[in-house]
């Protein structure tokens, strides 16, 4: 037997960059405490998943055995035909446009293996080390840990009630351009409906204006906007707004990308994106390298439930049940937090999140008191640094957090909220004690 140490193994440059996402303490945390009320996940509520929907669905699909063997055989890399035409058929219904009025066609449809890979595989075809990708800070980090992991420098710009804010995308474009590096900028990422992890939205006026400034400062490349609207469909009030991708009439500058995940099943574990022609070919090369095409039974499933209704049907369900979530939510939080200057939270009009931004000096980190407090009294939370990228100093701001009312049962809700408005209530009185200067945090209205 030999004596010899096993020599250590030889990763990858993309290995090595690549992070732990934040995503895994947290499951990890969770399931050490099974009674903690779970506002960290941003998972959808088991109650309102479709069994009945699905079991007929599949019982339809395998009652014929022809149909049957299809559905249990290999489709193409794209994604199954009809399945793409049915979805290019679901945006029309959502933008109120005909697809011709942005150049699209079935063949820009893409299926993938969830929005995640199409966000995975956008960002593999455009990024090489030190390229650039601006996006908005806070922002969704499993996809900022993504970015990272292929070498892209992601550079941010703040967001305000409104969402992202243009102004500074435009501001940075040319500072990079002045700086002879707006050739490095490939991709701009953008959650434009019910942001995780604010919850906020892109505003109507900012969505054609994002598209302007793309196109005028496309000097040395084309520009991508990637817009994320994974949460699209789960709106609880308010208008239901156009997409960027509405805009891009001639289909050169917007991907878009949907998912099944958020409004129907995540097990399905499906999404489509509307790509440009180029942007499709680069990434249908890439998914030939992943998988050479999603799983052909969800496909399916996903198909008929567009065929029958029950897609469009499930939705209002959704949404019925998401918005009681939301609005317990809030009244608790009004009920349960400090009323303090400095402390301010998004209400969202969809999504499954809530903000929460704390007087600078309060820290909500995961090695921070109001964290492990939390966690000790039965409430798990997703700390706000999680979502940021820092800034030109380095630093990443501890005063933020964010709760999803997702998963979390309804009556859980307002016992959880109740104490963690007592933990963060002990936190401010910790942080006015510790600096001595009771204005630095006073008492007044939110």
């Amino acid at each position: 037997m030999s004596s010899h140490p096993t020599p250590p193994l030889s990763l990858s440059q993309k290995a090595r960059r690549t992070q732990e996402q934040p995503i895994s303490f947290l499951i990890t945390t969770a399931l050490q405490n099974p009674h903690l009320i779970n506002f960290a996940a941003g998972l959808v509520d088991p109650y309102t998943l479709p069994v009945r929907e699905t079991k007929a669905i599949t019982e339809r699909l395998f009652s014929n055995t022809n149909r049957g063997r299809s559905v249990l055989q290999y489709d193409t890399t794209s994604g199954l035909a009809d399945l793409r035409v049915a979805a290019l058929a679901h945006i029309e219904r959502m933008e109120g446009k005909p697809a011709g009025a942005m150049s699209l066609t079935a063949d820009d449809i893409m299926v993938t293996t969830g929005s995640q890979q199409a966000l995975y595989l956008i960002a593999d075809i455009l990024i090489d080390p030190g390229d650039i990708v601006i996006a908005a800070n806070p922002s969704y980090f499993v996809y900022t840990g993504t970015l990272t992991s292929l070498g892209a420098n992601v550079m941010t710009v703040p967001m305000d009630d409104d969402g992202m804010q243009v102004d500074a995308v435009e501001a940075l474009l040319e500072r990079l351009e002045d700086e002879d590096r707006l050739h490095k900028v490939k991709l701009i990422y953008c959650t434009s409906y019910f942001q995780n992890p604010t919850g906020l939205t892109l505003s109507a006026e900012r969505r054609p204006r994002l598209l302007e400034i793309t196109k005028r400062f496309s000097k040395h490349g084309r520009i991508l906007i990637l817009e994320d609207a994974a949460y699209r469909e789960l709106i609880y009030d308010g208008d239901a707004l156009p997409s960027i991708k509405s805009y891009d009439t001639t289909n050169e500058y917007v991907v878009i990308s949907h998912t099944f995940s958020k409004p129907f099943a995540p097990g399905l574990k499906l999404g489509y994106s509307a790509l440009p022609k180029d942007v499709a070919h680069a990434v249908l090369q890439q998914k030939g390298n992943h998988d050479f095409g999603s799983a052909n039974i969800t496909q399916h499933i996903a198909l008929e439930s567009l065929r029958d209704g029950s897609y469009l049907e499930h939705g209002h369900t959704l949404r019925d049940a998401y918005r009681k979530k939301r609005d317990v939510m809030v009244r608790a939080l009004d009920r349960y937090l400090p009323k303090v200057a400095g402390l301010h939270r998004t209400d969202p009009h969809g999504g499954l999140y809530v903000w929460l931004t704390f007087p600078v000096g309060v820290n909500t980190s995961r090695t921070g008191e109001m964290f492990q407090t939390a966690v000790q009294r039965g409430v798990l939370y997703v700390p706000g640094d999680y979502c940021f990228q820092p800034d030109a100093a380095g630093h990443i701001p501890v005063n933020h957090l964010r709760l999803s009312f997702g998963q979390v049962a309804l009556e859980q809700i307002e016992p959880g909220i109740h104490i963690l408005g007592d933990v963060i209530a002990e936190q401010l009185a910790s942080v006015r004690s510790a600096t001595g200067e009771r204005s630095a945090i006073p008492e007044s209205a939110i």
